[in-house]
């Protein structure tokens, strides 16, 4: 007797949004199927994680391609896949019961409709459905997706400008999936057709990365494959409230508190990580505060409370966040200004002191964070450990004039290089060019170490010599630390500058 084939629908990431049936048939299977990019991966089984075993087998499939960016992507997939079923094919044979893993629901743009199509009139298949995307980015946001006669249509972000912008013409709800590197047409497209304004972001929903904004903020750098845009029903849209979170949140009609004079901002930094990198001087700050502004991304990181409001905003409004902030306290209350890190460090306090200088009665402080050059070095040794200069290698708010002379100038004066925001996807050529110039200067074995989500679910620090620094591995949430002349690597592999310097 053969065994059984299920595709099992683990919903958006959420392991409580998981079925009782898919539960139940993840623990009881023989074998664990999943998919997975080359990183290793993979969404679906750590949201399938609580439901395991032991003793069970898991079979990985590794995509050849993740884009279809290769010129025979499509041969290539249909190759991938064959081999694929005839792997599953093998374990059924043997009677084994075979549970393929799949994100959100197994027939709703999932991978596993590919297997299902090769193997289900071969062996008994079953399909258990899972919650979408698509439901999950509607919950998030509290927005409903359609109502009475409405039409919901989902697009793949992938389609051509024209036709997206085509197909999202007109009054009814749309959803927009696998955004990522689409992004950038996904929001053409919504601007020609008139849409822009009513689009909402949504990242990750139900998961720790949970991430939501109006579209029109976000940074197109910033952009995960897993996140969709969300056109939601007009119908269902507030009566006698206006929408929440806009671009930069206004003071208009908020009334002073109850008893309050002149209030204060705080600007706090909340550390490159997780809560455990958070200090207690602005753990209580952020407690005291009755609003909380920042940058979306990093507004996210702090828990929800009822006492207190957040007013998220996109990342290139510094200035006017600062304004707000400042609006606020003059009305009493108690503002935290959140930053990443340290807010001195490329960050929001000095956007905030600068604005100040027009609120000369609002009271500001500074509470200082864990910087992310201080914690990637943590992780290799002490490659700060002797003078070091930090210089940021984006060319937004100076140019890049500026930023190659004082990459010389560091580099004639020997100093360590800390190099905040190396690269984005509109900005990919700099990184090789911090690397060429500094080989003016540097030993071409000058250590290197390229710090990336420290701190974070994917944390990876790599040490390598300058001349093999390859621009195409880096991107925005890295942190590179360049070596001085004195910088060496231990036999242990620790990097450290040591606190002496040669004479003569």
């Amino acid at each position: 007797m053969t065994g059984r084939l299920y595709g099992v629908g683990v919903g958006p990431g959420d392991p409580e949004l998981v079925t009782v049936k898919a539960a139940r048939l993840i623990g009881e299977a023989d074998v664990v199927v999943f998919h997975s990019a080359r990183h290793g991966r993979s969404v679906a089984r750590r949201t399938a994680e609580p439901y395991l075993r032991e003793g069970q087998l898991h079979e990985q499939l590794v995509y050849p391609v993740t884009t279809e960016d290769s010129d025979d992507y499509q041969g290539e997939i249909d190759a991938f896949y064959a081999e694929c079923a005839e792997r599953l094919a093998a374990h059924l044979d043997a009677g084994r019961t075979v549970v393929v893993l799949a994100a959100g629901d197994p027939l709703f743009y999932g991978s596993y409709m590919h297997l299902h199509k090769r193997l289900a009139h071969r062996y008994p298949a079953e399909v258990v459905p899972g919650v979408t995307s698509v439901s999950a980015a509607s919950a998030v946001l509290g927005k409903p997706l359609v109502e009475r006669d409405e039409v919901l249509t989902v697009l793949p972000g992938t389609l051509p400008v024209d036709e997206l912008a085509g197909r999202l013409a007109g009054d009814d709800p749309v959803a927009v999936m696998k955004l990522g590197r689409t992004f950038p047409n996904v929001r053409e497209a919504l601007e020609r057709a008139g849409r822009l304004d009513e689009a909402w972001y949504v990242e990750r929903a139900t998961t720790r990365g949970e991430r939501t904004a109006r579209l029109s903020d976000v940074d197109a750098d910033e952009v995960p494959y897993f996140s969709l845009a969300v056109l939601p029903s007009r119908a269902g849209a507030p009566v006698d409230a206006a929408d929440a979170a806009p671009a930069v949140s206004t003071v208009d009609g908020m009334e002073p508190l109850a008893g309050k004079g002149l209030g204060e901002v705080v600007v706090v930094g909340l550390g490159p990580a997780g809560p455990e990198w958070l200090t207690p001087q602005a753990r209580e700050a952020l407690e005291a505060a009755d609003d909380l502004v920042g940058y979306v991304t990093y507004l996210n990181r702090v828990p929800d409370s009822p006492r207190r409001r957040k007013h998220a905003s996109d990342n290139k409004v510094e200035a006017e966040r600062a304004a707000f902030a400042l609006e606020l306290a003059g009305r009493g209350r108690r503002v935290a200004v959140v930053s990443s890190g340290d807010p001195g460090v490329f960050a929001m306090a000095a956007a905030v002191l600068e604005v100040a200088e027009g609120y000369p009665d609002v009271p500001v402080r500074v509470l200082p964070g864990m910087t992310a050059a201080h914690a990637v070095a943590s992780r290799v040794g002490a490659p700060l450990g002797h003078d070091y200069c930090v210089v940021s290698l984006s060319d937004r708010l100076k140019p890049w004039e500026v930023i190659a002379e004082r990459l010389a100038a560091a580099a004639k004066a020997d100093l360590v290089l800390a190099l905040y925001n190396p690269a984005s996807r509109s900005r990919t050529w700099q990184v090789a060019a911090m690397r060429d110039l500094l080989l003016e200067h540097r030993s071409p074995d000058t250590p290197v170490v390229i710090g990336r989500d420290v701190g974070g679910p994917q944390e990876s620090v790599r040490v390598l010599r300058l001349a093999d620094l390859d621009p195409t591995t880096v991107d925005m949430r890295c942190l590179l630390l360049i070596g001085s002349s004195q910088t060496r690597v231990s036999p242990s592999g620790k990097v450290f500058t040591p606190r002496t310097y040669p004479t003569g």
